[in-house]
């Protein structure tokens, strides 16, 4: 009964509100107890402990307006304890669904990962052309700002098969070496306590169907450059826009980040002598380090890992990487895996560093170290085991051993490792024209542009 009702004429109205009120006193034990509980399941933002207090008490010339949220929280936990819940309490008024409740849409997401109530509760990171933990922005971040995360590798079908042309899209080779790396990948997130979940199918159905099933709230992508792969990232933001899931991308490909180029790439210059001379003095920015542990899987869906395909299940033949002799082909000594990569890295930085100085009569020093005067790292770097910064970083650890040695000698020279730093810049370089000329053109403003007139040079 509203107390504004009552009349000093009704004595019954008074012995019922004093009722009331003794009513009132009696619950006030667990009114606090669900204040404790309020603090568990809502951001610390919400509920600030010093007027936790000044809420319970009454106020006689003031009222407290509590927000609509929190009001409707308190109603679900006065439920929940009059029936015990078969369920944790914290899933049983939070939904699994971002959208369903408006105070999980934005929270505060603060750069200190160790608030747990600021993360993100699951988590997709969607490899591509980046199959490495170290020096990898995109697992990096995701592992940081999630309490789970749910790594996927997909074998696209529309990346087997004939071409147009009648050609292999993905010949056997490749596909062996790709085979190789994401069993290496696999192998390397496990024993970092997490896994790779393996999928053939199209992408953007594939990570629409993980995402709904372990309620992930963000998927976490490396950009590529190439139109089929632009297309691809195109087609996951509309799923994953249907789904009410963030798409969150990062750049990793290059040597140099696309957000430091001192051009748009829409002015990028179309000649290498061009862009060489813009980014000149450009600084490399430094390798980020591999996790020691990552976040577990999510529990949410039960979603099984998967197995690696093989050949057979991708349409090729296993026959076609053997000689005619029944033996492994020459090109069956390239193993994909970024542990693979790192080995031949480090072997090839030592090269550098181990050869006697080489050079011409006129005193010039033009040769190039390890097998067959290459560091032949090609395959690692386009399968993205291996990042360029880490090439950077290793062969400039290596120079760094002998520069000071170098700059003391009396002819000037530089030694090996020097020569083999300047060569590999040289070639890193090149790669990254190519590979933001192509992002240029690869937009759908720029298919009916000129193409780029493609100067003689050899790419790492």
């Amino acid at each position: 009964m509203d107390p504004k009702t009552q009349t000093p004429e009704n004595p019954e109205a008074q012995t019922q509100a004093s009722d009331d009120q003794t009513q009132q006193l009696a619950i006030v034990p667990p009114i606090a107890s669900i204040s404790l509980s309020l603090s568990q399941i809502l951001p610390t933002h919400f509920l600030l402990p010093p007027k936790i207090s000044s809420l319970l008490a009454p106020h006689p010339s003031s009222k407290v307006k509590i927000p609509s949220q929190i009001s409707s929280l308190t109603h679900l936990s006065i439920s929940s304890t009059l029936s015990p819940p078969q369920k944790p309490f914290f899933k049983s008024t939070i939904s699994s669904n971002p959208l369903q409740y408006p105070l999980s849409l934005n929270p505060r997401r603060p750069s200190d990962p160790s608030n747990a109530a600021a993360l993100r509760r699951a988590s997709i990171v969607w490899f591509r052309n980046d199959l490495r933990v170290h020096d990898n922005e995109t697992l990096n971040s995701a592992n940081n700002e999630s309490l789970s995360v749910l790594p996927v590798y997909c074998f696209d079908p529309r990346d087997y098969g004939k071409s147009s042309s009648g050609f292999d899209k993905t010949g056997p080779y490749r596909a062996t070496f790709l085979i190789e790396s994401v069993k290496d990948l696999k192998k390397n997130l496990q024993a970092k306590g997490s896994d790779l979940v393996v999928r053939i199918g199209r992408p953007e159905a594939v990570l629409a169907e993980l995402a709904k099933a372990v309620g992930a709230e963000a998927v976490y992508a490396h950009r590529e450059v190439s139109h089929d792969e632009v297309k691809a990232e195109d087609k996951i933001e509309v799923a994953m826009k249907d789904e009410g899931v963030e798409v969150k991308y990062f750049w990793g490909s290059t040597l140099y980040h696309v957000d430091d180029l001192p051009f748009k790439l829409e002015g990028m210059p179309t000649n290498y002598g061009g862009f060489r001379e813009k980014v000149q003095g450009l600084e490399v920015r430094k390798t980020i380090a591999a996790l020691e542990q990552l976040r577990g899987l999510p529990t949410k869906g039960d979603v099984e890992a998967g197995e690696v395909p093989s050949l057979v299940d991708l349409g090729l033949s296993p026959t076609a990487t053997m000689s005619k002799d029944g033996k492994a082909a020459a090109n069956a000594s390239l193993v994909g895996g970024e542990t693979e990569a790192l080995q031949r890295l480090r072997k090839f930085a030592a090269e550098c560093q181990a050869q006697p100085p080489k050079g011409t009569k006129d005193g010039s020093n033009d040769s190039i170290y390890g097998a067959n005067f290459s560091c032949k790292i090609s395959p690692w770097l386009a399968m993205g085991c291996l990042s360029p910064r880490s090439m950077f970083d290793e062969l400039k650890k290596s120079a760094s051993r002998t520069i000071s040695a170098a700059s003391n000698r009396k002819d000037g020279g530089s030694g090996p490792a020097d020569t083999g730093m300047n060569w590999l810049m040289y070639e890193l370089l090149w790669r990254d024209f190519f590979r933001f000329i192509t992002k240029k053109y690869s937009s759908a403003k720029q298919q009916n542009a000129a193409p780029v007139t493609a100067c003689t040079g050899a790419v790492a």
